[in-house]
């Protein structure tokens, strides 16, 4: 069991730096001392930054934006795991709680060539938006909105829908991937709107289009590893990954017809 029965620990941090996507990164190394086990990972790469600010180094920069586990954007590789050490949360929602006095930690961008590294830790996961323009949408004109009661979706198919719709894009799933795969994601995607009414019309065309997409993006094949379940801080279940290859297949044969 990590942790400390002192509020505060000293870390050994190892950080990659890199200044742009066709420079040559490395790890620095930095002391960070009495750091309060009560702080997000997060809060701790502030403390850190306001450190080097005031020895005149350069700060290390990183992606964040809610802090509240729900935007995806705090995307770091923590000792080698998408997000650190714990299950089912995101980078913001890790806290230092979880490591012990005297550990080093190391901390990475995501790494996968459909994410190049635009500087220090942070990625371009703009691929992930590409996929979802191929076709994550619904373009059919369903007139005004309706009362969410008065939607005829069936209890179970209206679960599966939201569960597949609290992907948050993250990229997670990518970087657990030894392959960097980005089948979870799109999948979680495709499920989404298989799930509902409104999303029936385009279902096929979806499929093609998304998964065309995510290979021309460069991400690698599925082979079933189910590291990126594992990662997501949402627990998207590989289930979908399985749905997305059967309606993948079969809109390509539909598609020949």
């Amino acid at each position: 069991m990590a942790g400390s029965n002192n509020s505060t620990i000293n870390l050994k941090l190892k950080v990659w730096k890199q200044k742009g996507p066709n420079d040559k990164g490395h790890f620095i190394d930095y002391d960070a001392k009495n750091v309060s086990t009560d702080m997000s990972f997060l809060e701790m790469l502030d403390v850190m930054n306001e450190d080097l600010i005031k020895q005149g180094k350069e700060p290390v920069e990183f992606d964040h934006d809610c802090r509240e586990g729900i935007c995806g954007t705090c995307s770091l590789v923590i000792n080698g795991a998408a997000h650190g050490p714990d299950k089912a949360v995101t980078t913001c929602q890790l806290h230092m709680r979880r490591f012990k006095d005297g550990d080093t930690v190391y901390i990475e961008p995501f790494r996968a060539k459909a994410f190049p590294v635009i500087r220090d830790l942070i990625v371009d996961r703009s691929s992930f938006d590409r996929i979802q323009q191929a076709g994550g949408f619904i373009s059919v004109n369903t007139g005004n909105a309706q009362d969410a009661n008065n939607i005829p979706i069936a209890k179970e198919m209206a679960d599966l829908a939201f569960a597949t719709a609290a992907c948050i894009g993250c990229g997670a799933c990518v970087a657990a991937c030894k392959n960097a795969s980005a089948s979870l994601f799109v999948s979680a995607k495709l499920s989404h709107l298989s799930y509902l009414p409104q999303g029936q019309e385009e279902r096929q065309s979806r499929a093609l289009k998304m998964v065309t997409q995510m290979d021309e993006e460069g991400f690698g094949a599925c082979t079933n590893t189910g590291a990126c379940e594992a990662a997501c801080p949402k627990e998207i279940s590989v289930e979908n990954i399985s749905r997305m290859n059967r309606e993948y297949f079969s809109s390509s044969l539909k598609s020949r017809e």
